[in-house]
C-alpha cells in the first residue's frame, strides 16, 4: 500500500515544478475559457431562448473536445491533472508530494 508523500517545500520550486505550474495554469484556463465560452456563444446565438436538448449536446461536446485539449496540453509537462480531484487521488496515492499537489 502506498504512503502519502509530503515532499519538501524547496522541492516544490525547482524549474520542471515551475514548468509543470505554468503547464497546469495553461491547461486549465484553455478549458475553462473553451467551456464557458461555448456555454455563453450558445446563448448569444439563440437569443437568450431556454436551452433545448440539443443545446446541452453542443456545449457538453465542446467541454468534453475542451477537457481532452487540456489533458493534452499538460500530460506531457505535468501529467495533465486539469481536475483537482485527479491531483487530490493521485497526492493520496504517493504518485505526487502534497506540496506539489497544493502548489
Amino acid at each position: 500500500m502506498p504512503a502519502i508523500a509530503i515532499g519538501r517545500f524547496d522541492g516544490s520550486f525547482s524549474m520542471g515544478s515551475i514548468k509543470s505550474y505554468v503547464a497546469e495554469f495553461i491547461s486549465t484556463l484553455l478549458f475553462v475559457f473553451a467551456g464557458v465560452g461555448s456555454a455563453i456563444a450558445y446563448d448569444k446565438v439563440t437569443s437568450d431562448a431556454a436551452l433545448d436538448p440539443s443545446g446541452l449536446v453542443a456545449v457538453a461536446i465542446c467541454h468534453g473536445f475542451a477537457l481532452f485539449v487540456a489533458v493534452s496540453v499538460g500530460a506531457n509537462i505535468s501529467g495533465g491533472h486539469v481536475n483537482p480531484a485527479v491531483t487530490f487521488g493521485l497526492a493520496l496515492g504517493g504518485q505526487i508530494t502534497v506540496f506539489t499537489g497544493i502548489f
